[in-house]
């Protein structure tokens, strides 16, 4: 054997070793990193539930909103009650205190 055939031949040797090695570490990476079908329903069924939680989330604000609205409408409309109530006994209490200086007046 020609010192030449020896190199070709060990060469050859390493570079199917080396092949051999890279399938072998290919093959066991994707071994190990493969996603079950399990796992994958069950990312189907948390992101669905998530959108759900989502949809819930959203239409909860919009209804607090329109709550909130309604509650600062009739806060309002109370509030203007109370005004025209405290006005009508002011002047009540202010024509009482009238009827009364009327009255001590005809008295004496």
């Amino acid at each position: 054997m020609s010192p030449r055939f020896q190199f070709v031949l060990t060469t050859a040797a390493i570079l199917f070793v080396a092949f051999c090695l890279g399938w072998f570490a290919n093959w066991l990476l994707h071994r190990f990193t493969r996603v079950a079908a399990d796992d994958v329903a069950q990312l189907d069924r948390m992101s669905q539930e998530l959108h759900e939680a989502e949809e819930t989330r959203d239409q909860a604000i919009t209804y607090l909103q329109q709550r909130e609205a309604e509650l600062t409408n009739q806060l309002a409309q109370t509030e203007a009650e109370l005004r025209a109530a405290m006005d009508g006994l002011r002047d009540a209490r202010h024509e009482t205190e009238e009827l009364r200086a009327w009255i001590d007046r005809q008295d004496k």
